[in-house]
């Protein structure tokens, strides 16, 4: 397996560059420029292909009043927005707030600056545009979790019935019809807040119909559709079961077809490799419910007691070969999402798929104990009673002792261990289907052109506490110049000693409320001693809302806020 992921990377390291979640290369006036003459149009260009959005380009004019623009159109290519500007624009600083979908159909949004003469001496105050509803965001979340859990359950059972052959099927029907009722729910949920989750807005236009066709005509919706008629394709062929043909095979191609249905609006559509990152995405997640769901099945038969060493040397089989399709497609879906050694460590990304790894090994030993078992249990059910002859002419011997029956409690406690850690693996999958590669932050990066001011500092200081025994300091924030455009963020840590304190995680963001901007994150990085980030950009003067998080242990954080005024 190890060979085989070396393998992997030495073929497909040489490739280009490419991401997934779009981010913003560059812009056209530049961010933080000072232009003589007022432009005619702005150009945003971005990183992959991205979808425009009725709304999705926003000018707050010095004045703070929203500028009457053109409808963001494709500047030629598609990864480009480029919006009609009015024929003469005042002197002053102008904010360009900006939201589009990304080709792997996650929405992402920021903003930028450029002035027209000189820079506005005062900040602007703007009228609040659409905000990212905290509602539609969590619905939307939930439900893609609960849709992940339950196409892992439903597959899962379903392989572990064909292929390891249990004695008694009925105790695994009620969770598969579970299963299929809340995928096809969680799907249907999905299409709905599909149009206000790009949007941004609150569940209630989920309904309307213009939002419907919207997502209907888009690729997203077009996946969820065809994940809906395959539920329907499942259903008949539950009911059916018995006068069709070739059930297994049936089966197999729908579970690959479902499978792709995530692929094909997830971060394997968009970005280098496109026809291997799905093929690989494919094969991952249809491997993930295998195992997964093979468990949970198995743990439920094992308390039915209705298990024989076949079945379970079967599914360790199963699983063994799950694991190797894991190693080799996660090391490559790895490699494609990072792009560089530094981003495990500088981008939220990269962490979270450190914590990932970290709950697979978890998962790998859990495995391990269980396979050991599997194999204790084998060796009982193989051994046979030999029966002596009784010897002529004298008393008869006694009967050979039998095997002592097989531990199934030990076997089933690994089994429920494995079934537990799966389900922080697939919470951590569901975060990072969601959250920015490293590559397309650093892709962003490099195309980013930035003009830096000089001016004072913004120095802030906010205790916290967490509750808990230890969980008590205080962090020290410097923000250089403090003023708009590019600042330079440090942020220091102190226990509640005054000594310097060492904590796994801090987080700062900053969002303008009343101009509709952020949040913005810092995106700071751990430099020893203290964590820093040199190009935190806030493209507009005003107050902004500094939220700051810290995460003492794995399970233990806190959130402050404070405002600060940006000149």
């Amino acid at each position: 397996m190890l060979l085989a992921a070396v393998l992997v990377l030495l073929v497909l390291g040489g490739a280009g560059p490419a991401s997934a979640h779009a981010a913003l290369r560059g812009t056209d006036p530049a961010d933080g420029s000072v232009l003589g003459a007022a432009p005619r149009q702005l150009t945003l260009t971005f990183t992959e292909s991205v979808g425009l959005l009725d709304d999705s380009v926003r000018v707050i004019g010095p004045d703070g009043r929203r500028l009457r623009v053109g409808t963001a159109e494709h500047g030629g290519d598609s990864d480009t927005a480029r919006i009609a500007l009015p024929r003469k624009l005042d002197e002053g600083t102008y904010t360009v707030a900006w939201r589009v979908v990304s080709e792997d159909s996650h929405p992402v949004s920021g903003a930028f600056t450029f002035s027209v003469g000189k820079p506005s001496p005062t900040p602007a105050v703007v009228d609040p545009g659409p905000t990212e509803d905290p509602t539609t965001a969590a619905l939307h979340k939930m439900a893609r979790y609960l849709a992940y859990l339950s196409v892992c359950v439903l597959i899962g059972t379903a392989v572990f019935v064909v292929v390891c052959r249990p004695g008694d099927t009925a105790v695994l029907r009620r969770p598969s019809l579970i299963a299929w009722w809340t995928l096809t729910a969680t799907t249907l949920a999905l299409f709905f807040l599909r149009a206000p989750y790009e949007s941004g807005e609150g569940p209630g236009s989920a309904f309307s119909l213009d939002a419907l066709t919207r997502t209907a005509q888009g690729r997203p919706g077009e996946a969820l559709l065809a994940r809906l008629g395959l539920l329907m394709l499942v259903a008949a062929g539950w009911l059916l079961r018995r006068r069709l043909r070739y059930v297994p095979a049936l089966g197999g191609v729908t579970a690959v077809a479902l499978a792709a249905t995530w692929a094909a609006s997830d971060h394997a559509s968009a970005g280098i490799q496109v026809p291997v990152a799905m093929t690989s995405a494919v094969l991952h997640l249809l491997a993930t419910a295998v195992w997964l769901g093979g468990l949970a099945a198995m743990a439920l038969t094992l308390r039915g007691r209705a298990l024989t060493s076949e079945t379970v040397t079967r599914f360790s089989r199963l699983a063994f070969a799950s694991v190797g399709v894991l190693v080799v497609t996660g090391v490559y879906q790895s490699w494609r999402g990072l792009g560089s050694w530094n981003a495990l460590t500088e981008t939220t990304y990269g962490r979270l798929l450190t914590f990932k790894l970290v709950a697979v090994f978890l998962l790998l030993g859990a495995a391990a104990v269980s396979r050991s078992w599997t194999r204790s249990l084998a060796r009982a059910q193989a051994t046979p009673v030999v029966r002596v002859p009784e010897p002529a002419g004298g008393p008869p011997l006694p009967e050979p002792a039998a095997p002592p029956a097989p531990d199934h409690s030990a076997l089933r406690r690994s089994v429920l261990a494995e079934v537990a850690v799966g389900v922080v693996v697939l919470v951590l999958t569901t975060v990072l289907t969601a959250t920015v590669p490293g590559r397309a932050v650093a892709e962003a990066g490099a195309g980013a052109e930035t003009a830096r001011p000089t001016g004072g500092t913004v120095a802030v200081t906010v205790p916290f506490d967490v509750g808990t025994p230890g969980g008590t300091g205080k962090v020290e924030l410097t923000l250089d110049p403090g003023r708009v455009g590019d600042n330079s963020l440090q942020a220091v840590v102190f226990a509640s000693d005054g000594g310097l304190a060492t904590v796994p995680e801090l987080k700062v963001s900053f969002t303008n409320t009343a101009q509709d901007i952020g949040p913005l994150d810092a995106d700071l990085t751990d430099k020893g001693g203290y964590w820093a980030n040199s190009f935190v950009n806030l493209p507009l003067a005003g107050t902004w809302t500094m939220k700051v998080t810290v995460r003492v242990s794995e399970v233990d954080q806190v959130t402050v806020e404070r405002r600060i005024e940006i000149t």
